[in-house]
């Protein structure tokens, strides 16, 4: 039997462990497949067995992690894709290289996550996932000064709401300091190593350029047994910060600067919010990252592509120390325009207070896009179309709108709002008198079912559906004309009410009682279909509207003497105060609505029933808007 796609089990991973399993058969399209053991580091995975019949195996549930309980309602075929990373996976497997696969998402906890590590979590999941193997969410808290127990809780929020399920495989680089600083004393003993006494400055101007060579430390020879003692001193505090460094002993005239006897260890007094004030050294991100690589038994180390120069680095440690030795494969950041995708730059704009906190939806931050109303099917739509490839490209904002306008159109409730209401009174509808009128939840779902929305003789209508003085083509409300009331009736506008300024504030027109639900028992057509709201019944709500928060694509393209920050967009969100049927009263924070012929609406975190407030995702496609904007 030959299976074109697989079905895969990733059961409970107890334990981590460098220890390869034993996967006797890769199943690909041109192979028979089988049961094999697929023990990894206290995991399973198991492959379907040809059971030499032309029936179909029974489906295989797929098992929660963090539960051990069946999801069969989550089971996919995971179709075997082909792009530079799988193929070398492939390779790897095919060779002998490895015969399992072991990814992990190492985020630093100094910042909330952004739609680029979305991709990431797609990739490293994914892949594991794909190929019957393991993944690891790791922390990757080295740097004490800037990590917070807050980012910690929301990156472990993001990464499970992006649908990726570690199990009991969660890690923190901090765990491991004390194996680290074993590995630092086997290569000082090797000679591989050395304490520093430069400062940060005097280390730069000692590194050398891309044409020039660097310059050898003063302290670079210093002997096997004074680095051991000024290393023990360092981790028991005894000098200042920046006071030592200790740096592996590699080539000071490498063409690839990393390589410059880049530096293991600095001292920094700071407390660390795991570790508290245990460490008073720190390892860096080049020495740490092989290290928890090959501690925890990875694979494969996915990173983004400005880690191509490190991998030499990553490399040379683990060889010197003869430990396991993952490989490293880096692929291209996700780039976006007219936003920033910079960790440093989130915390400058969420205190210099240019946005509402990490999760304002104007932010391409993970909760900022939740916030907004963005759903995790969505973002991981969009990460399957644009694919991974091996070169830096942006990312157009117009591909990731199509997806969650797809993914919602799918699964929001419609109601109807208005945002710009004129009042238009039925002269001769029953003052006094409510009627409720069936509308459909969504079309796209049957079992959505039906709600009923109060009708009375005061309505509010879009005033950019009234024209008094209508141009060629619109077909909306006017004098004389005659359009459909959505569930509603055919009504007629006979009367326009304007103030004093001349601006029209109210519309008075006549209903057909025969058109109820749409459709005249004379077969009369109408070219319009509008929403409204119950003047007696609409509730207020705050819409926010919002548009890019950079003016230019490109927020560094700035005169001399700017920054980026120069390029905000001062209308970034308007707010505005809609009129919404009361069906809506209850709403969760989190719940998606379409409203009908606007967008997408999310029910804000600060929505109460009394307050309401609504974020909107996208807009629908407005064709008569198109039509304005070409003239």
């Amino acid at each position: 039997m030959v299976f074109e796609t697989l079905r895969i089990v990733v059961g409970p991973i107890p334990v981590a462990s460098k220890e390869p399993y034993t996967l006797e058969t890769i199943c690909t399209s041109t192979m028979d497949c089988r049961e094999v053991p697929g023990v990894v580091a206290g995991g399973f995975a198991t492959i379907m067995e040809n059971t030499g019949t032309s029936n179909e195996p029974e489906s295989i549930p797929l098992i929660d992690n963090a539960t051990g309980s069946n999801q069969n309602s989550a089971v996919t075929d995971l179709e075997l894709q082909s792009d530079f990373i799988r193929d070398a996976i492939r390779q790897d497997l095919s060779e002998g290289r490895f015969n399992r696969v072991h990814t992990r998402f190492p985020p630093e906890p100094n910042a909330y996550l952004h739609i680029g590590h979305a991709k990431a979590v797609w990739i490293d999941y994914g892949i594991a996932r794909e190929f019957g193997g393991v993944f690891n969410l790791r922390f990757d808290d080295t740097n004490p000064a800037k990590e917070e127990q807050e980012f910690v809780d929301a990156i472990l929020e993001d990464v499970r709401w992006l649908g990726a399920d570690w199990g009991e495989q969660l890690f923190f680089a901090s765990d491991y300091f004390e194996q680290m600083v074993e590995w630092a004393i086997v290569l000082i003993k090797k000679g591989k190593a050395f304490v520093c006494d430069l400062s940060a400055e005097e280390l730069k101007d000692t590194r050398g350029t891309l044409t020039s060579p660097g310059t050898d430390s003063p302290y670079r020879n210093r002997t096997v047994e004074e680095n051991l003692d000024l290393f023990a001193r360092m981790k028991a505090g005894e000098f200042a910060d920046g006071a030592r460094t200790l740096r592996a002993k590699i080539d000071m005239a490498s063409p690839n600067l990393v390589m410059r006897d880049p530096f293991m260890y600095r001292i920094r007094h700071t407390e660390h919010h795991r570790q508290g004030n245990k460490w008073c050294i720190y390892p860096s991100y080049d020495w740490a990252h092989g290290l928890e690589d090959s501690i925890e038994g990875v694979t494969h180390s996915l990173c983004s592509l400005e880690y191509v120069i490190h991998r030499p680095l990553y490399d040379w440690f683990l060889d010197e120390l003869g430990i396991y030795h993952p490989r490293q494969i880096e692929f291209p950041r996700l780039k976006l325009p007219y936003t920033v995708m910079s960790k440093r730059r989130f915390i400058e704009l969420v205190n210099g207070g240019h946005v509402d906190g990490y999760d304002d939806p104007r932010m391409p931050t993970i909760a900022g896009l939740r916030r907004r109303g963005y759903t995790a099917e969505a973002i991981a739509d969009f990460c399957r179309r644009i694919g991974i490839s091996k070169a830096d490209s942006i990312i157009e904002w117009h591909v990731l709108e199509d997806c969650v306008r797809e993914d919602l159109n799918k699964r929001a409730q419609r109601v109807m709002a208005v945002m710009n209401p004129i009042k238009v009174v039925l002269t001769n509808y029953p003052e006094g008198e409510v009627e409720y009128v069936d509308a459909i939840n969504n079309p796209e779902d049957a079992e959505a079912g039906t709600r009923k929305v109060p009708f009375s003789r005061e309505l509010y209508l879009e005033r950019d559906d009234f024209r008094e003085v209508p141009p060629p083509k619109f077909y909306r409300l006017s004098p004389g004309k005659e359009v459909r009331l959505r569930y509603g009736y055919f009504i007629r506008c006979n009367d326009v009410v304007k103030d004093e300024s001349g601006e029209v504030v109210e519309l008075h027109c006549t209903y057909d009682p025969a058109t109820r639900g749409g459709d005249s028992p004379d077969g009369r057509k109408v070219k319009a279909t509008l929403h409204w709201v119950s003047a007696k019944h609409a509730l207020p709500a705050e819409v926010r509207l919002y548009d890019k928060l950079f003016l230019k694509e490109d927020p560094d393209d700035v005169e001399q003497g700017q920054d980026y920050l120069s390029n905000l967009n001062p209308d970034s969100v308007k707010l505005v105060t809609a009129y919404v049927e009361p069906s809506v009263a209850t709403a969760d924070a989190g719940t998606r609505y379409q409203f009908e012929r606007q967008g997408y609406f999310c029910v804000d975190k600060t929505s109460t029933p009394e307050s309401l407030v609504f974020n909107r995702t996208v807009a629908l496609r407005d064709s008569w808007a198109k039509i304005e904007k070409a003239k």
